[in-house]
């Protein structure tokens, strides 16, 4: 048995881990959530206004391949505490200087340049702080349980989306408009500032991974972790963007664009598409910490198999249901549709970061797991809406994802089996 497998870090140090994509999804929600505000706000509220604050979000989304790559660097060097220490302190100043910045009443354009820039700073620092948590979790969990551990990553960063809906709820019905306009819209800045600072500083008693502890004990970390993963494990690599791929779209499709698409079509209005959005993250909490566990008692590659198959196959029937049902329907589709979400992301981090080794696994799950997300995430919601909107079929969303799981099947009828207790060979060697 390897050092790794008998070295595991405290209960205190995971869950301080785990809890920290909270504040990812906080921020990640609250910008979307309050996008028409900082539109009035930022950008002066004529006529484009929120398609430039939308933007700006898609924009700031190619900064996340950067961050991991730097950050992923950083963190093969120096160690999984010291990048996660980093990149959170990044994100709570930079949290912090979006409630403290000017508006466009007091500095005109320059505030509109100032937030979109502070979403690119912000952007940077969550490319590289979920690969840091998930790479911890995995490193830092007793072998029979890295499915459940590294699942609490996804679920906890649905927990930092409820607490966003829920602040912003509270902070726009307990002020008027012109109160939340003058000041009322730093609140929730101030509380996820606040929220990331006090991760910050639970980080610091945080202990290190014990595999880059071996690692860096040994030697074997290597001078330039980027060129050394690109150059030795590109079959991980590659494995790594493909299941990605289909974890990034079936959330930002059809989990996060599911409000949108309810409204566009005309089957729920703004207000019950969000309370079902609550319901559905719900879901997704409940179900990564199962479908975590199954992959540890029966494998990552059943498990993933499984999920590819219903990714192609479910997704489009649920959004032509959602748009020709009631209320029910809507329901029905998008918890099935959140539950796929859920199930993808569980097995597909864990998956992702297993197929790397210790010495380089920051600087190749920027390479794989992170490009993925830039690819299929920030900007998957728009095609889909501009699809819907020029062909008028409501199954296209749901296409999209099934096109993607039926490309991830030929990788995974060759992919090796990661769980630790289950595999044959060592897999990317």
């Amino acid at each position: 048995m390897s050092v790794v497998q008998k070295s595991v870090v405290s209960r205190q140090s995971m869950l301080i881990a785990a809890l920290s994509t909270v504040v990812e999804w906080y921020d990640f929600t609250l910008y979307l959530y309050f996008a028409s505000v900082l539109a009035r706000i930022f950008f002066g509220g004529g006529e484009g206004a929120l398609g430039v604050v939308l933007l700006g979000f898609a924009v700031s989304y190619l900064m996340r391949p950067l961050g991991a790559l730097a950050l992923g660097h950083f963190g093969d060097r120096h160690g999984r505490r010291a990048a996660m220490m980093l990149s959170m302190g990044v994100m709570t100043a930079a949290m912090a200087a979006t409630a403290l910045l000017p508006t466009y009443a007091t500095a005109g354009a320059g505030a509109g340049w100032a937030l979109l820039a502070l979403r690119c700073v912000m952007a940077f620092a969550v490319g590289g702080e979920y690969t840091g948590v998930i790479a911890y979790l995995l490193e830092g969990s007793r072998p029979e349980r890295r499915g459940l551990v590294t699942s609490l990553a996804s679920a906890a960063s649905e927990i930092g989306a409820l607490l966003a809906a829920g602040v912003a709820a509270v902070t726009v019905a307990s002020m008027d408009a012109s109160a939340l306009s003058a000041w009322g819209w730093r609140i929730p800045f101030l509380v996820g500032a606040g929220l990331a600072g006090a991760i910050l500083l639970a980080r610091s008693v945080m202990e290190e991974s014990p595999e880059y502890e071996m690692h860096r004990d040994a030697g074997r970390l290597p001078e330039s972790p980027l060129r050394h993963a690109a150059k030795h494990h590109r079959a991980g690599i590659a494995r790594g963007f493909a299941i990605s791929a289909l974890g990034s779209i079936t959330y930002y499709v059809g989990i996060g664009y599911v409000p949108a698409f309810l409204g566009s079509v005309g089957a729920m209005g703004e207000a019950a598409s969000l309370w079902l959005s609550t319901i559905a993250a719900l879901a997704v909490i409940a179900v990564t910490p199962l479908v975590g566990t199954l992959s540890d008692r029966i494998g990552r590659r059943p498990v993933l198999i499984a999920v590819t198959v219903a990714g192609a196959v479910l997704p489009a029937a649920m959004f032509w249901l959602m748009a020709s049902g009631g209320t029910g329907a809507a329901l029905a589709g998008a918890l099935v549709l959140a539950c796929l979400g859920g199930a993808v992301s569980a097995v597909g981090a864990v998956t992702v970061a297993e197929l790397l080794p210790g010495e380089a696994r920051l600087s190749g799950l920027a390479f794989g797991f992170t490009s993925a997300t830039a690819v299929f995430g920030g900007l998957t919601p728009w095609v889909a809406q501009a699809l819907v909107e020029r062909t008028g079929a409501a199954w296209v969303p749901g296409a999209m994802i099934a096109v993607v799981a039926l490309a991830l099947l030929p990788v995974l009828a060759r992919i090796p089996e990661t769980a630790p207790l289950l595999r044959r060979t060592e897999p990317g060697r």
